[in-house]
């Protein structure tokens, strides 16, 4: 994965929307469409950008194409980020020992809360990060 695709895709406010939507469970571009308010064209050449920056995954389902968040790639781009800023990953660790909803019992229902909540922090901070060096960049044609 190059964390250059990976920022430019993310830099996109379309794109990080499809991807929160997709944080829960895997979708059909249909739902998203709906989910969204935005044209399927507009949805699908957005998914072609997440997917080749390795943040989505495709499977086919029939006529149906379902996307979901591609759990690696996120965690690969929180791991480049706790690089940069190594005592926020070790804060973020530390505060992780908050309670779990009941819904997740057992080990493996902690582990995935644990990951979910991981992965929904490391994306709004590259997310947010993202959009604060895109906005110092020059405009150089693009639209506001």
């Amino acid at each position: 994965m190059a964390i250059d695709e990976v920022f430019s895709a993310l830099a996109e406010p379309t794109r990080r929307r499809i991807i929160e939507a997709l944080r829960l469970e895997p979708k059909a571009v249909g739902t998203l469409v709906t989910e969204l308010e935005i044209s399927q064209p507009t949805v699908s050449k957005h998914l072609k950008v997440l997917r080749e920056a390795n943040l989505v995954g495709m499977t086919a389902a029939g006529q149906r194409r379902i996307y979901s968040v591609d759990a690696a790639a996120i965690d690969e781009l929180v791991l480049w980020c706790a690089h940069i800023v190594p005592q926020q990953a070790e804060e973020a660790q530390e505060s992780e020992v908050e309670l779990l909803p009941e819904e997740h019992s057992g080990a493996q229902g902690q582990a995935a809360a644990q990951l979910s909540r991981s992965v929904g922090r490391g994306l709004e901070q590259v997310t947010e990060r993202a959009q604060e060096f895109f906005d110092r960049l020059p405009r150089f044609g693009r639209r506001k």
